[in-house]
Order: C-alpha cells, then sequence, then structure tokens
C-alpha cells in the first residue's frame, strides 16, 4: 500500500510519527482542508503530468490552477495530466493520495513558487486520508525536488 511506502520513508528520515492519518477523506483540497482544520491554500496538491515521455509531479499551492501559457514556456509542451489509470502505474499513489515522496524512479518533482508564501505546507502521504505539515525548505528536501517553476495562477 502506498502510504506503508511513505511512511517507511519518512521513519528512514526520522520522521515517523510526522505522518498524519484521518478518520475522513484528504482526497480533495476541500477534504483536506476541513481534516486539517487549515486554510486550502495550505494544502500542498501534488498534480502529475507527462512531460517528454516521462511523468513528472508539480506540488503546489491548494488555491492555484496550472496557467497553460506558463507551463509551455517553462516545459515546452502542453499541460497534459496522467490519466487516473496512469497515475498509479507511472507514480506510484493512487489519485487522492498522490505525493512526492516514496515515488517511483525517474519522476521529477517541482514545486510551484505558490508555495513559498507559507512557512508550513501539507501534502498527502499516499493515502486519501493522510498528510505530513513540513516547512516549505523540508518539503523540497524530502521530495527531492528538481527546483521551483512558477506555473500557477489564481494565487497572487
Amino acid at each position: 500500500m502506498s502510504i506503508e511506502k511513505v511512511k517507511a520513508y519518512f521513519k528512514s528520515q526520522g520522521l515517523e510519527d510526522s505522518v498524519l492519518e484521518f478518520d475522513v477523506s484528504s482526497a480533495t483540497v476541500e477534504l483536506a482542508a476541513t481534516a486539517l482544520g487549515c486554510p486550502p491554500e495550505r494544502i500542498a496538491k501534488t498534480l502529475s503530468f507527462m512531460v517528454e515521455e516521462k511523468p513528472i509531479l508539480i506540488v503546489a499551492a491548494g488555491d492555484t490552477k496550472i496557467d497553460n501559457p506558463k507551463f509551455k514556456a517553462r516545459f515546452h509542451t502542453k499541460a497534459k495530466m496522467l490519466s487516473r489509470d496512469e497515475v498509479e502505474t507511472l507514480i506510484g499513489h493512487g489519485v487522492g493520495g498522490v505525493c512526492p515522496f516514496a515515488i517511483n524512479d525517474g519522476v521529477a518533482v517541482y514545486l510551484d513558487v505558490s508555495l513559498q508564501r507559507f512557512e508550513t505546507v501539507f501534502p498527502a502521504c499516499g493515502s486519501s486520508n493522510s498528510a505530513i505539515e513540513l516547512t516549505v525548505g523540508d518539503l523540497e528536501h524530502y521530495a527531492d525536488a528538481q527546483g521551483w517553476v512558477d506555473v500557477c495562477k489564481g494565487w497572487n
């Protein structure tokens, strides 16, 4: 199970007690914000795309949308999200629990600058009822991010 892989990853990092699990769904930004009692924008949603025949993840603030012209300028292709069926196979987590931790080899992770306005954010942990609170710097570290991108709109 995907959450078990994420828990094992965080245990190896000395953060085994940091993964939060809920009795309710956190599969969407709104549900996660309700489960955590935080504003939706502090949910670090993880979106999956195909770029040059390889899957990538963009982690962005919960109140954003992908800005297609910015995405195309950065990645030189149209933003094409993975289908529900492709996500688990290519990324290693199912829809509703996609996160940038314990993912399949070869999946590049990028963080959107929309996250930088927060001290801490809440990404999922591999299931539709989990999260972890991380500083933005820790998110960058534990996600092994390739860097910061500016591909979202609606937040500034």
